[in-house]
């Protein structure tokens, strides 16, 4: 089987190559340690006695999730190779944990070869991928290898789930060298189980971003970085990691405040920061003032401003009255995750489309502690009534507290699974 993958990944590689390679100009940033995607990381030698964990986090949401793996695994003693796939989780890697990894790189295109080869300079004694990390070669060469697989944090979105069901046969690819599986939610861990992982296999944990300590603004960094935006209104709306077409539709919900006497100021942090121009000729065309946080402090008071920037979105949550989730209101389907704004006690609202997070989405509605809009005609409505009702801000804030406190504990978990693969290591 493994076979049949190595012969159809070039075919199929060169034929989405122009798509990727434009994708990557444009984000920028994917020169330095280029040379990874084809196995050949410069790994400083390993240490005596010391073991050695490869730990995969795919981009910025999986890279902030594993902070409290990386500080316990450091405490433990344990070497870790952090890798990565894109520029932006490369960045925030090389910002935040350089003291505690080994090293940092790029995770190798999955093509025989290159995995080979990032194996035999890396020689991990356990690999660790999150959330939806399961590549076949990857996973060939640790079952060749005899070496322990865990994936924590582990999710299958509607579509990922549909997709293996699909495969049929073909699904021994992405599962077969995997020793454990530590799911993120109930939902997935009956999806692993409806999709054949052994039930001895599997191990409930929990979602590794509930246990996140979030650095807490004090009253004058809040006041200062909304002066830096150029919001001071009385009221501020954020819009959460947002897709084309949501952030119009925020737009015209923020104009309808504004006609219903809500003095309100607008904040966009798009998901992907490439998006600036499309984005600023929005802001144009809608005749509003607007200031790109890429450019330094704003030098005046505006009523929109677009957070272009990577790795700040927890520092912003903090400065929102209420925050609207995006890549959840149509033609998106998927959602972004609401963890962070749930865990900051912020009022929450997202569309009908929450897919990849169905099941934290389903659990915040069922204990009041976020809101489901199911058309973004109906945004400013729903804005309006939490912004003119302190009450019904608090109640949500309040049952989001509860919701965290009741899920947490997934640290723990995980590292706990981690120690007891590690013990067993020669």
């Amino acid at each position: 089987m493994i076979w049949l993958y190595r012969v159809l990944f070039v075919p199929v590689l060169l034929l989405l190559a122009p798509y990727y390679a434009a994708r990557m100009r444009r984000r920028g940033g994917y020169g330095q340690n280029f040379s990874d995607r084809f196995g050949a990381h410069l790994v400083p030698p390993r240490r005596v006695g010391r073991k050695r964990v490869w730990l995969q986090a795919v981009s910025v949401g999986e890279m902030l999730a594993i902070a409290p793996l990386l500080e316990g695994l450091a405490g433990d003693g344990i070497e870790v190779y952090l890798t990565t796939t894109t520029s932006t989780g490369y960045r925030l890697a090389r910002e935040r944990y350089s003291a505690l990894v080994a090293g940092i790189g790029y995770f190798p295109l999955d093509w025989w070869p290159f995995a080979a080869r990032a194996w035999r300079r890396i020689q991990p004694d356990l690999v660790i991928l999150t959330e939806g990390e399961r590549w076949p070669e990857h996973l060939h060469q640790a079952l060749e290898r005899q070496v322990q697989v865990l994936c924590v944090n582990a999710r299958l979105s509607d579509r990922g789930y549909a997709r293996l069901r699909r495969l049929g046969p073909l699904m021994k690819l992405v599962f077969e060298g995997v020793t454990r599986v530590l799911p993120g939610s109930r939902l997935d861990e009956s999806r692993f189980l409806e999709l054949g992982v052994a039930p001895e296999r599997l191990i409930f944990t929990g979602n590794l971003k509930l246990d996140v300590t979030i650095p807490r603004l004090s009253v004058e960094e809040a006041a200062q970085l909304r002066r830096e935006l150029g919001l001071e209104q009385r009221w501020l709306v954020l819009g959460s990691s947002t897709w084309p077409g949501e952030e119009e539709a925020l737009l015209m919900a923020w104009r309808r405040l504004r006609a219903q006497g809500i003095d309100a100021g607008l904040l966009l942090v798009p998901r992907h920061a490439e998006r600036r121009e499309a984005i600023e000729r929005l802001l144009a065309e809608a005749g509003v003032t607007g200031h790109f946080r890429s450019r330094g402090p704003a030098a005046a008071k505006v009523e929109v401003a677009v957070a272009d920037t990577t790795g700040e979105l927890r520092r912003l949550t903090q400065l929102a009255d209420v925050v609207v989730v995006g890549k959840s209101f149509p033609p998106h389907t998927e959602g972004q995750t609401p963890v962070e704004a749930a865990a900051l006690e912020k009022p929450i609202l997202f569309g009908p489309g929450m897919a990849n997070f169905r099941a934290i989405a389903d659990d915040l509605l069922a204990r009041g502690a976020a809101r489901r809009v199911t058309a973004a005609a109906e945004l400013s409505d729903e804005l309006f009534a939490l912004l003119s009702d302190a009450g019904k801000r608090e109640a949500l804030a309040r049952a989001a507290a509860v919701w965290r406190r009741e899920n947490a504990g997934a640290t723990a978990r995980t590292l706990a699974v981690i120690r007891q693969e590690l013990a067993v290591v020669g």
